[in-house]
């Protein structure tokens, strides 16, 4: 009976373990990091280049791994069978049946897909070349399934979607970044230029009340003063109210040779370029890029002035805050204690809610400071104190009529 049984068991064994190489092959290519094995490949690696030719070929991949994982299942279900009726009689049928479904489970399933999700990329490049040989082994069944797939796809047509949405390379950045392959202000820089073409003029401008110009009438040493005071590069000149810019001035236009110009201001002044206010910034970029200015006036609805932008503006967009020597330093979020932080107002809305993560409001308004006097429906004032999900926001300064710091409780 003993030899009888002998060469069953090792039939299953071996069925067994070529259930668990197919089970973690399938878990190891769908969760591979493809940069890490197109970096390998690049290296050199042999193995890694297969993988990435097996990669490119998914479908075929795939269907191999599903026939040979049938086929030896089927084998160990069938053995299994014929093995415990011969050993128990009658109900050896149940017995094979639950026996073979725990072992499959545990060890042609569960077991070796955990262990190929923690290890994709080495396991895929083991399992590279016996995989491949099984391709060519499973290539008549292949290409049967193959015109199968051809057949039924001319009744459900689906147009092939090749692209990836945004939120799919943002998810895609922040994966790459768990995995170590790049760092957190490399991480940043990238979703800062997937988002920069959603990013519009208004969203990023010095608004109208901030806006330093001058007026077109001004003197030649007020102008001095002025360059010598607020260390701008340029400013903008209007002729009767911030609603009628006429100008821009560069101060080396002005300073020439390090002395001012006696000539009248609009003999160095260049004309203002006005954009509309949703204008993106990256055709604002080109148009910066192509025309070499440096600033221009955003216009509201009914053309009035609602702020300007300089080139400094979009390139803070995507490499972070820039600061040269003549800048003040503000730190957005200040923190107090673990539960108190002092908050920057100008601070994007959007920063605000994902540095204390909360629920996202609907809000016209693009900054702490607009929204803060969107929601308690006045004029801010020192001391008001406004509830939204887990935080309490008090306004602690005002300046120009709006909130200019404001202290976050965090519940």
């Amino acid at each position: 009976m003993g030899s009888d049984i002998l060469p069953s068991l090792i039939i299953i064994v071996i069925c067994i373990i070529l259930s668990a190489y197919f089970s973690a092959t399938e878990t190891a290519f769908s969760s591979l990091n493809k940069t890490k094995i197109k970096t390998m490949a690049e290296k050199g690696q042999k193995r890694a280049k297969l993988v990435c030719n097996l990669v490119d070929e998914y479908d075929k991949l795939i269907s191999t791994i599903l026939i040979g994982n049938n086929i030896v299942n089927i084998l160990l279900s069938s053995i299994g069978t014929v093995l415990f009726v011969k050993i128990y009689g009658n109900i050896g049928a149940t017995i094979s049946t639950v026996v073979v479904t725990i072992v499959v489970l545990i060890f042609g399933e569960i077991t070796p897909k955990s262990i190929a999700k923690d290890f994709p990329e080495k396991f895929a490049v083991f399992s590279a070349p016996l995989i491949n040989f099984f391709i060519i082994i499973f290539t008549p069944l292949n290409f049967i399934f193959t015109q199968w797939k051809k057949f039924i796809s001319k009744f459900f047509r689906i147009k092939k979607d090749i692209g990836m949405s945004q939120e799919e390379l943002l998810m895609f950045v922040e994966e790459v970044q768990q995995d170590g392959s790049i760092d957190e202000n490399e991480e940043q820089l990238l979703k800062n230029i997937i988002e920069f073409s959603d990013i519009s003029a208004e969203d990023i401008l010095t608004h109208r009340v901030d806006v330093e110009a001058v007026p077109i009438d001004i003197s030649k040493d007020e102008l001095i003063n002025f360059f010598a005071e607020k260390g701008f590069s340029r400013v903008p000149v209007y002729r009767e109210n911030i609603d009628d810019i006429v100008g821009v001035i560069n101060q080396k236009d002005f300073f020439i040779k390090g002395v001012a110009s006696d000539k009248d201001i609009t003999n160095y002044m260049t004309k203002a370029y006005s954009v509309p206010r949703n204008m993106k910034i990256d055709k604002l970029l080109k148009v910066f890029q192509k025309d070499k200015i440096h600033m221009a006036i955003v216009l509201d609805d009914l053309g009035g002035t609602l702020g300007i932008v300089t080139m400094e503006d979009i390139l803070e967009e995507i490499v972070g805050e820039i600061w040269d020597e003549y800048d003040i330093v503000v730190e957005d979020f200040y923190k107090m204690t673990d539960s108190k932080y002092r908050v920057n107002c100008d601070v994007s809305l959007d920063d605000f809610f994902a540095k204390f993560d909360l629920v996202e409001d609907e809000s016209d308004s693009n900054t702490l400071s607009g929204w803060i006097a969107e929601k308690i429906e006045k004029i801010p004032e020192v001391g008001d104190v406004y509830n939204y999900d887990k935080v309490k926001i008090k306004v602690v300064a005002v300046e120009k009529h709006r909130a200019d710091v404001a202290e976050v409780y965090l519940s």
